[in-house]
């Protein structure tokens, strides 16, 4: 039989080792130290009640250490914010923001798929926007001469003194721009010495105001110049053209792009190299694939032909034959007898339309484009239009081009040293 003691004994022990258990439990269960700043059963415990300006300053202390260690967490995400440019710099492309010499400048700039040398409107640019870089107020700022090895990777090059000077054509209009070097700033990536052009002169209207950013494959893109530190992977998601904020996003590396994607091969064609090209085997619209011949899509690098995807270009074009077949059977599928043409567009409504959806098949994977990114409206909303067009009638030069309004909303991601391109819907308007 037992006694009394026994029981009393046996009962502290019982309820010691249930609430060693229970300190246990809620320890292990979590790694954040809140719950001992309360626990009674906590080793934390301050000898002493802790007064309520000593406890709002130790939370707001273990609150900065959390920061800091989530922070830890993404210091290899490098997430550029992306908008339209529509309303914020008057241009149809989509701009990031970089930070250019020391002290750092706010430029807004065009991202370019198609394009590798980065330029910048510089103080006395004739012909530029009134948002220039003051190159005079950085001292991080050089020229480089014409004997540096970047002066041989520019288009036509020319020595002025001292000076690299290069000139091309962008669109409808004319650069020209000394070749030179300064830190820039994506995110929270310095890049020391960057090799970009410092514009001079420009001529027409299509240049973008800001500068632009070139994302290509060439030798001195953003990816080529920083090859070591992103390993020539980015993604990026653009979001509607009518956005005013800054809800897109370019992620440049390896680190936190996504697991779940489809891909196609990207392709490389010699006599475009700093185009990403990928293989369009065909297009369906609905549930029909349409007639077009496999030889007018075919990637060719004798003749440079073949699909590429570029941030630049507005709206889709299509080689002529592939245009007509996507285009009628739209039509067919509208069902709308009037049908009229709004400058380019030549599939435009003047009634409310209900558009089947376009599916883009590549090899490996198929991208189906809901009405959102395929169909334009005017202003007003009395006229829809078929946001694609037919490519120029040049056979040297003929391309299928996807182009950013097909892209809006998607998770797209260049991953050049495995040769891929992923697709991947995601809502960033």
């Amino acid at each position: 039989m037992k006694t009394p003691l026994f029981s009393l004994v046996f009962l502290f022990f019982s309820l010691a080792q249930g609430l060693q258990l229970k300190c246990d439990t809620q320890d292990h269960g979590s790694n954040l130290e809140v719950f001992h700043i309360y626990s009674p059963c906590s080793p934390f415990k301050p000898s002493k009640p802790l007064s309520w300006e000593e406890d709002v300053l130790q939370t707001q202390a273990k609150d900065q250490a959390r920061l800091q260690y989530l922070s830890s967490l993404v210091a290899k995400k490098s997430v550029v914010p992306i908008a339209s440019g529509r309303q914020i710099v008057q241009s149809p492309t989509y701009i990031v923001r970089a930070k250019i010499g020391t002290p750092p400048q706010t430029m807004l700039m065009a991202m370019d798929t198609s394009n590798d040398a980065a330029w910048i409107p510089c103080s006395g640019c004739l012909g530029c926007s009134s948002s220039v870089f003051d190159n005079a107020k950085s001292t991080t700022f050089k020229t480089l001469g014409c004997q540096a090895g970047q002066c041989k990777q520019v288009p036509n090059p020319t020595c002025d003194g001292s000076a690299c000077i290069f000139n091309m054509t962008y669109g409808g209009s004319s650069i020209a721009a000394n070749l030179s070097q300064d830190t820039i700033t994506l995110a929270t990536d310095p890049v020391p010495s960057y090799t970009f052009g410092c514009l001079q002169k420009t001529t027409g209207n299509s240049v973008p105001p800001q500068g632009l950013l070139g994302l290509g494959r060439g030798p001195l893109s953003l990816l080529s110049q920083t090859q070591n530190v992103y390993q020539f992977t980015f993604s990026y998601c653009l979001p509607s053209f009518r956005s005013l904020n800054f809800s897109g996003s370019l992620r440049l590396g390896p680190v936190g792009q996504p697991l779940r994607i489809k891909y196609t091969p990207l392709l490389k064609n010699p006599k475009r190299p700093s185009l990403y090209f990928v293989n369009l085997i065909g297009i369906r619209v609905g549930r029909k694939i349409v007639d077009i011949p496999p030889s007018d899509l075919a990637f060719n690098p004798t003749t440079g032909s073949g699909t590429i995807i570029d941030s630049g270009t507005v709206f889709t074009r299509l080689v002529a034959t592939a245009y007509v077949a996507v285009r009628d059977e739209f039509r067919r599928r509208v069902r709308v007898t009037n049908v009229t043409s709004l400058g380019g567009f030549d599939t435009c409504y003047t009634v409310p339309i209900v558009a089947p959806t376009i599916t883009f098949m590549f090899a490996g994977m198929n991208v189906t484009l809901p009405q959102d990114n395929l169909l334009i409206h005017s202003t007003a909303g009395s006229i829809t239009c078929l946001a694609m067009a037919s490519a120029p009638e040049n056979v040297n030069s003929v391309l299928n081009v996807i182009a950013n309004m097909q892209q809006q909303n998607h998770r797209v991601l260049f991953d050049v040293p495995n040769s891929r391109l992923g697709v991947a819907r995601e809502l960033c308007t």
